[in-house]
């Protein structure tokens, strides 16, 4: 390691994101579209203050909705209180039911009235109390029924008869087999949320029922509770178990009270999801039902008047399906299908008839279709977001497309290279568009339905940002291991950068593959990356083969049955390439940190490249995917079925026996990070939450005693009181991760007890 250096912690804690918020104001126009006109609202905050404006679209017109000085005094009028008009502090605003003119909005405990025309602002309801609306009713379409759940059974009743009579429609009820949304409540007589949907007619209301009953139990314990520590225990399946989550179909008939349960067995262990409900007639659904292994699905077409179920048509893919992107979306009662799909190794979109036949290819080629946007029935356009399929376009921009349902015809509607957002009025006739991108200021523009500027509606103000001394990050691309493939990312430089200097780097990893954790639109802090620079790193973030689903099916499946080891390689190779290229780069003192897949990813490249990397963070970690969640484990390291050939007793077992049962069981083993404990050379901080229900602290613990199995020196510490995301305690975990770096990095080993003593 070079001579000591000293780390600029004010320059950090001055970055850091909380502190960062007064800085700069709004980043994107949220627009408010009113009801079916062309007419939408905003408000947007600069430098100078917050303001609301009130646009028409079709006159391509902006201007304020009202005057804020006038408005502060029209307040200070009727309530004798002062407001500050640079920051007006509206809540709920609410137009009229068909007028574009008239709304009401809060403000402290009073209801106002304000009309646009004539600027009068009016008390409607000086005791206004904000309505906590209870959680428990899932109501019909129409509002006259409530479906809820009780005692893990469903009930209705009439949401408007104060007298109204509960209707009990089951029985067989339980907890972990339960109608209602948390089937682990143990409330007696209390109505509760039920896991109900209804038609859009109201006649009937459907429930996806879960029995977990054989499922094992998962508990941690929260030691803050008072006044005593307290045991939580969930359910929770893990790969290759047993007895995982079955799903269930019933439909209910409101006027009779009758019940369809549907057929739904084909495969062991397979999961559905209704995807479309009929909206004229109550009389049929569409689902998606996938084997374990998700290599098989069908779209699946239910008689909600019998639950007889016919399959509309099938998919098979390898490795599994992409669950991202994968969406269907039912126009025309059924008679038109969208279906998203990798058969080609390039998501694509496809139509087929109510039938299951295929009528046409909506789009083609060798790029990624992402969300569908909106869908013009009327019209029968489609308006989506697809990636790289421009020339010299950033493969990760979101770039908004449309076309014909029926006879194609792909035409790009936002043409700058950007990330583009959409917000689209009723009538499919504009959309508000805010693009930007890592070191581009954000824009918001009023677009036609053919990607024309019809208005400029606001550029993000950073100009107090940039007088504290902000600067951009730049962008960054180097080759993934095979030599090949490009790889995109982000580098954070501090903001007194010397290029004479040589600084360590840090890598800012999450391996994926569902995402990359690599921010391609503007952003101020870079999550913890801008101000973890400022302490004198280069710290870089960029993505790896076996990540993001924008590319294609190659790439985001690259990991599959090798969910430790796929991505270091790559991260590894890029940092090289980076310290060839820049000389103010460091590589003999490599750092790495992530949180939870980055977590897992941190450590395992740390263990895998201990002469490499020299400081490893690892929060939250998924070290042992064995133990994470059923279908992390089996989706991206994959599952196999087994068959196992059963003798009922008393029976011979010979290849004449025609009563042999052939039982099905799933094997999976993903590779786990305390297998390689015993490499660790260099410095590890290994991080958890105590209550942590979605990767349990068992995940880190697990490495933890193979540190100590293998005598290597590391540090750890467990997070009181927190779940995944460490909730309040993050500005202290911030602060913990830049002392580790510092040290280990920097060679600035201080004594001072107090993190904030700088």
């Amino acid at each position: 390691m070079s001579e000591a250096q000293k780390a600029d912690f004010k320059a950090a804690e001055k970055f850091r994101a909380d502190n960062l918020i007064p800085k700069y104001g709004d980043l994107a126009v949220n627009a408010n579209w009113i009801e079916e006109s062309d007419i939408f609202w905003y408000s947007f905050k600069t430098s100078a203050g917050k303001n609301f404006y009130y646009v028409n679209a079709s006159t391509k017109s902006k201007q304020p909705m009202f005057e804020s000085k006038y408005m502060a005094a029209e307040l200070r009028k009727l309530t004798h209180h002062p407001y500050n008009d640079l920051d007006l502090p509206l809540k709920d605003i609410k137009f009229e039911k068909k007028s574009t003119s008239k709304f009401t909005f809060v403000v402290d405990s009073m209801k106002f009235n304000f009309d646009i025309t004539t600027q009068k602002l009016t008390i409607k309801d000086t005791l206004w109390k904000e309505k906590k609306k209870p959680l428990w009713p899932t109501y019909s379409s129409d509002s006259i029924w409530i479906a809820y759940a009780k005692n893990h059974n469903l009930y209705l009743m009439k949401a408007k008869d104060k007298d109204s009579i509960e209707i009990q429609l089951t029985t067989d009820g339980e907890r972990y087999y339960s109608y209602a949304a948390n089937s682990e409540d143990t409330t007696k007589n209390k109505k509760v949320k039920a896991n109900a949907d209804w038609f859009k007619n109201s006649k009937k209301l459907y429930i996806e029922r879960q029995d977990e009953r054989k499922v094992k139990d998962l508990f941690v314990v929260d030691v803050l509770a008072q006044p005593r520590p307290k045991l939580q225990t969930y359910r929770y399946s893990m790969p290759g178990e047993q007895f995982v989550p079955q799903s269930e179909l019933a439909i209910f008939d409101v006027a009779t009270k009758k019940r369809v349960d549907v057929d739904l067995k084909k495969w062991k262990d397979q999961t559905i999801n209704v995807e479309w409900t009929s909206q004229k007639a109550a009389d049929k659904l569409i689902l998606i039902r996938k084997d374990r292994p998700l290599k098989h699905l069908d779209i699946c077409l239910v008689n909600a008047e019998t639950g007889v179920l016919s399959v509309l048509f099938s998919e098979e893919t390898w490795p599994y399906f992409n669950d991202e992107y994968s969406r269907l979306s039912v126009i025309n009662e059924g008679n038109d299908i969208i279906w998203w799909s990798e058969r080609t190794g390039w998501g694509q979109l496809y139509l087929y008839d109510g039938k299951g036949n295929l009528k046409n290819q909506i789009t083609n080629g060798y790029f990624v279709t992402g969300r569908v946007e909106r869908i013009d029935t009327l019209g029968r356009m489609l308006y989506f977001e697809a990636f790289g399929r421009e020339e010299g376009v950033h493969p990760y921009y979101s770039m908004k497309y449309k076309t014909s349902i029926d006879k194609g015809g792909m035409a790009l509607i936002t043409k700058e290279g950007a990330n583009h957002s959409f917000s689209m009025s009723k009538s499919n006739k504009y959309f508000v568009d805010t693009y930007s991108t890592v070191d581009k200021i954000p824009e918001a523009v009023l677009r036609d339905n053919n990607g024309n500027i019809i208005l400029k509606l606001e550029k993000a103000d950073l100009s107090q940002l940039f007088k504290t001394g902000w600067k951009m990050p730049e962008t960054i691309i180097v080759k993934a291991k095979d030599g090949v493939t490009d790889l995109y990312g982000v580098m954070y430089k501090p903001f007194n950068f010397d290029s004479t200097r040589k600084y360590p780097v840090i890598s800012f990893v999450y391996p994926g593959p569902q995402t990359e954790s690599v921010q391609y639109s503007f952003t101020v802090t870079g999550g913890k990356n801008v101000a973890l620079a400022q302490l004198g790193f280069i710290v870089v973030n960029f993505g790896h083969r076996g990540g993001s689903p924008m590319r294609n099916n190659y790439y985001h499946t690259f990991g599959y049955n090798d969910l430790r080891d796929y991505p270091l390689a790559d991260d590894k190779y890029g940092i090289e390439q980076l310290a060839d290229k820049y000389k103010f780069i460091d590589i003999n003192r490599v750092g790495i940190y992530g949180h939870s897949g980055g977590g897992f990813m941190s450590t395992a490249a740390i263990l895998s490249y201990p002469d490499f990397y020299k400081v490893a963070v690892s929060s939250s970690g998924n070290h042992d995917n064995n133990i994470y969640n059923q279908w992390w484990g089996e989706t991206y390291n994959g599952v196999i079925d087994v068959e196992k050939t059963i003798t009922k007793k008393g029976e011979v077992k010979d290849s004449l026996n025609k009563k042999k049962e052939v039982e099905i069981s799933f094997k999976g083993v993903v590779e786990k990070n305390q297998d390689i404990a015993k490499n660790l050379k260099g410095y590890l901080l290994l991080v958890t939450g105590d209550i942590d229900n979605n990767v349990h602290p068992g995940n880190t613990l697990r490495v933890v005693d193979a540190l100590i199995k293998a005598n290597k020196r590391f540090d750890f510490m467990m997070l009181p009181g927190q779940r995944h995301a460490y909730g309040n305690d993050i500005p202290y975990f911030d602060r913990l991760m830049w002392y580790y770096f510092a040290e280990h990095l920097l060679g600035d080993y201080r004594t001072n007890v107090d993190l904030l003593d700088f």
